[in-house]
């Protein structure tokens, strides 16, 4: 199959070329800046405010999964790059006779009103279902795995004993390697027009202290788990601003949705266990992210 796909360049996407590729699909893929080759990868460039740049990606492909998607912004960056950008990416598909379309969402979507970014996906997700494209929307929890930028600063604050974390709740999780699994099983096996939310498979999710501590024993050190309440979290965002600018990590607007007491997944909308299931137990994958940050310095 040809496979187009924005995002190829993030951390989702990078996984999913890797499997595509091992699969032996060919792919298409979004790129802003030049690229390293990659056997059976074809490099566009252009980015998704680029209408010519998305008619030549997606043109004669099977399948278009869209993944890329802003996660820190201001109101219209994330209008800009997950209402906009989706709406361009199904234009494209559209105009081009695709049929099959896979949009990568987020569990911040069940909830819009909590943060822009919700906001902005639950938005994306209205582009796509309102759509006539063969279309089935995936929300991933928490995502992690090697190459994750996101959670690093957890990892780093374990590796001291500590645990900051958000007023108490729980979260569902996912190893990067099942998400781009899942994506490509989509890719070949169509379960119609569906949201589906996948996770660990652990039943409940993780409360938030319990995460913290899979999370201590994978860098090797017994954490103290402190819950902040939401002032204290917002006063922690504003400060992390301050320091690190438009480089960080907790920002007003995830305050808003850390807060939510419930991350889990809807168990009704896992996908059907003969399409797919979870391989990756958390703590296994936890460790192997560890790893790979000591491997890399970054912790």
């Amino acid at each position: 199959m040809l496979l187009a796909l924005t995002g190829g360049t993030g951390f989702v996407g990078g996984r999913l070329i890797r499997l595509a590729v091992q699969a032996g699909h060919d792919v298409r893929a979004l790129a802003r800046r030049p690229q390293a080759d990659i056997p059976h990868v074809t490099w566009v460039s252009g980015a998704l405010d680029d209408a010519a740049a998305l008619n030549t990606l997606v043109s004669g492909a099977d399948v278009v999964i869209h993944v890329a998607g802003v996660v820190n912004a201001d109101r219209k960056g994330f209008e800009a790059g997950n209402i906009a950008g989706t709406r361009a990416v199904v234009d494209a598909a559209t105009g081009a006779g695709i049929r099959r379309f896979i949009h990568v969402s987020s569990l911040a979507a069940r909830e819009p009103d909590l943060s822009i970014y919700g906001w902005s996906k639950a938005g994306a997700e209205r582009i796509v279902e309102q759509s006539e494209l063969d279309w089935t929307i995936v929300r991933p929890p928490g995502v992690y795995g090697p190459g994750d930028m996101e959670m690093r600063d957890i990892f780093r604050l374990a590796r001291v004993g500590l645990a900051v974390l958000p007023p108490p709740g729980k979260i569902s999780v996912i190893e990067v390697g099942d998400l781009a699994r899942l994506l490509l099983a989509l890719a070949t096996t169509n379960p119609g027009r569906i949201i589906l939310e996948p996770d660990d498979g652990v039943e409940g999710g993780w409360t938030h202290q319990a995460f913290a501590r899979a999370i201590g024993a994978a860098v090797g050190q017994r954490v103290l788990p402190l819950a902040l309440p939401k002032a204290l979290l917002s006063l922690a965002a504003k400060t992390d601003r301050l320091t690190r600018r438009d480089k960080a990590k907790l920002t007003m607007d995830r305050v808003g949705y850390l807060s939510h007491p419930d991350w889990t997944v809807d168990p009704a909308r896992r996908p059907d266990p003969t399409l797919w299931r979870p391989e990756v137990p958390t703590a296994q994958g936890l460790a192997a992210t560890a790893a790979w940050y000591r491997a890399n310095k970054l912790l």
